[in-house]
């Protein structure tokens, strides 16, 4: 384990999901380059993919792996379960990552978003042995999976399958005592099989970042240090992290970040006290804990994109400016691209693949008489 650890001792990662968009809604490689130059010149060196992104691994390949050295960085990446289920095998979708980052190896890859719903597919495709065979001929250095669902599950495959290197979890102060996540159950977990840990979602899909004064009070009583900072220095105080990712996309986020690893400071009885009086406050606005990682919308028929839904329903609660989610909303749907969210037939796609676990369709019969 202190070995594996020993491989990023700059804990924060770059997750390469949420990367800065242009005019066309493209991901703006110009930017992300800017972006990913500042991260690497501080020397952090851990970055985060996956073949769901969607552009994502290409742009690795263009501001990253095509720009430096190969032992300047350490990438990860994931095996997805959507398409494997659908009938592609595993060293199809594999040589397909190799030529979109234009890599010969990965220095970690992960079966991706393990939960109840798809761990039938990663075995019937025999996934766990393709990550062994990978390993032995060193076209990926070390195997691990990313996880969303119970401490029990956690538990049953870590003690099934002992040649998992590292697991990816999501923690952060909001979920910690969650129980739909389960943050702590599942960090306890990994800790008892002595996995190391990749923390995705500290700032919760930017919803730790984007409180209103009102709900950050207590921090700026201490310091003027950001939300963001208070959240992942969080994450940053648990012991066997192996990275701490964040989903940056802008320039600010990266200066920012790069401050509060610079070096990341523990949190005092102080700071503590302070996170637990947001976390408070923010439970009793019963904000909806959407992280935007998109999962739900490439199968909604009715092409409503659930995640903005959700995040102009947030707005309209914690920001101050009450006009703007609805604003938005309008400009969302009136081009038709998108369907309001009154268009939702109960299908239950959603549901079945979102990591947090949401009751969406519940939300969104509700969404429109708010957002109109």
């Amino acid at each position: 384990m202190e070995e594996l650890l020993s491989l990023n001792k700059k804990k924060l990662g770059f997750g390469l999901m949420r990367l800065p968009k242009d005019s066309n809604g493209n991901i703006d490689e110009k930017r992300t380059a800017a972006m990913v130059d500042r991260f690497l010149s501080e020397g952090f060196t851990y970055f985060d993919t996956a073949y769901a992104y969607q552009g994502s691994e290409e742009m690795f390949r263009k501001t990253i792996g095509s720009r430096y050295s190969r032992d300047s960085y350490t990438i990860a990446t994931k095996l997805p379960s959507g398409p494997l289920g659908e009938g592609a095998s595993p060293e199809e979708l594999f040589r397909t990552q190799l030529e979109r980052t234009g890599l010969e190896y990965f220095d970690f890859y992960l079966l991706h978003s393990i939960n109840s719903s798809n761990i039938k597919i990663f075995n019937e495709c025999n996934a766990w042995e393709f990550g062994m065979k990978l390993k032995r001929e060193g076209r990926i250095k070390h195997l691990g999976f990313s996880f969303h669902d119970t401490p029990e599950m956690l538990d049953e495959l870590l003690t099934e399958h002992p040649e998992v290197e590292f697991v990816q979890l999501q923690i952060n102060y909001l979920d910690w005592t969650s129980p739909r996540i389960q943050s702590e159950g599942v960090y306890n977990v990994a800790r008892k099989h002595n996995k190391p840990i990749i923390i995705m979602e500290p700032v919760k899909g930017g919803i730790l970042s984007m409180l209103n004064d009102d709900l950050t009070e207590p921090f700026r009583k201490l310091s003027d240090s950001t939300p963001a900072s208070y959240a992942l220095r969080y994450t940053a105080s648990l012991d066997g992290i192996l990275a701490i990712l964040s989903g940056m996309s802008t320039e600010e986020q990266v200066e920012d970040n790069i401050k509060t690893f610079s070096p990341a400071k523990p949190l005092t009885d102080e700071e503590m006290k302070a996170i637990q009086e947001v976390k408070e406050s923010i439970k009793q606005l019963q904000t909806i804990e959407c992280t935007a990682c998109r999962y739900c919308v490439p199968g909604c028929p009715k092409k409503i994109d659930i995640p903005s839904v959700f995040r102009m329903l947030n707005d309209e609660v914690i920001v101050s400016d009450k006009t703007k989610p609805k604003t938005d909303y309008m400009n969302m749907i009136q081009n038709g691209k998108n369907g309001r969210a009154s268009d939702c037939i109960k299908c239950g796609k959603c549901e079945k693949v979102c990591p947090q676990k949401l009751p969406i369709r519940s939300l969104l019969s509700t969404a429109e008489a708010k957002l109109v």
